[in-house]
């Protein structure tokens, strides 16, 4: 009785935390570059049953085996899709949308993936989707969070103004003539980030990645004034967090079940 309790329990808090999950997804679908998450959703380890024959407690050989038992579930991880978003034309110079031509992944991985490179308040590296940027006071080309958008070099770019232009090659060259290469990460495993907020993304080691530019067999294009959406699937999101919700509400209407049985044992039968 008590295990179902655990069970039951244990559905409801997985299916919330898919639910919020899924939340997530939905107010970040007008966000550009924003990758959507999926939910790994597993089984707490499993219980093996055996039935002991009468008068064989001393001899293994007689336990005959009844099958396993799952004990509960649980949110693994939820884990980023990193396929490439729509990419929609809005004719701002200061907006830039990578855009995959071939980018290998490695042997788990089918695609690899490319990321604007972003130097957050503390220095770090950081990569990015999102190519909403602007000119900052100083002349420094930002990210929506206000951090600097790095060159190839892994150096900052400053400009006289937002009049500028971006080649198909990642050339950024300012009205004074002025010219960079702006900074393009590459990683044949884009599930080894991990989210640093702000739309941001990190390598677990804290190691850099490597430029696009000299990875082998990528090719890829930047283009300006477009931005690529987020990648998230608005009507099959709802459709999830509904069955998420139905899932959440058959769990505890189980568990509802459990807790008007175990009153009914303390409370009727125990007193008989």
């Amino acid at each position: 009785m008590f295990k179902g309790f655990y069970t039951a329990a244990s559905g409801m808090l997985t299916q919330q935390r898919k639910t919020e999950m899924l939340t997530n997804n939905m107010a970040n679908s007008n966000t550009p570059g924003f990758k959507a998450d999926n939910s790994s959703i597993r089984t707490f380890p499993e219980l093996l049953q055996q039935r002991v024959e009468a008068n064989t407690f001393a001899d293994p050989a007689k336990k005959t085996t009844i099958g396993s038992l799952a004990t509960g579930v649980y949110m693994q991880e939820a884990i980023p899709n990193f396929v490439q978003g729509d990419v929609q034309q809005t004719d701002l110079k200061t907006d830039l949308a990578l855009v995959n031509n071939t980018v290998p992944g490695d042997d788990n991985n089918k695609n690899g993936s490319l990321f604007f490179i972003i130097q957050d308040a503390n220095g770090e590296m950081r990569y990015s989707r999102n190519g909403n940027f602007t000119v900052d006071g100083q002349g420094f080309l930002t990210a929506s969070n206000g951090y600097y958008v790095l060159d190839d070099n892994n150096n900052p770019i400053q400009l006289s103004n937002d009049d500028f232009t971006v080649s198909n090659d990642g050339i950024l060259t300012g009205n004074n003539g002025v010219e960079y290469r702006l900074g393009v990460a590459y990683t044949e495993n884009p599930q080894g980030l991990v989210k640093a907020g702000d739309g941001l993304y990190r390598q677990q080691d804290g190691d850099i990645l490597e430029s696009a530019y000299n990875a082998n067999g990528v090719t890829f294009q930047l283009k300006q004034g477009f931005l690529e959406n987020s990648n998230v699937d608005t009507a099959k999101t709802m459709t999830e967090m509904m069955a998420a919700y139905r899932s959440f509400e058959a769990n505890q209407k189980i568990l509802q079940a459990y807790d008007k049985s175990m009153d009914k044992a303390a409370n009727e039968i125990g007193k008989v």
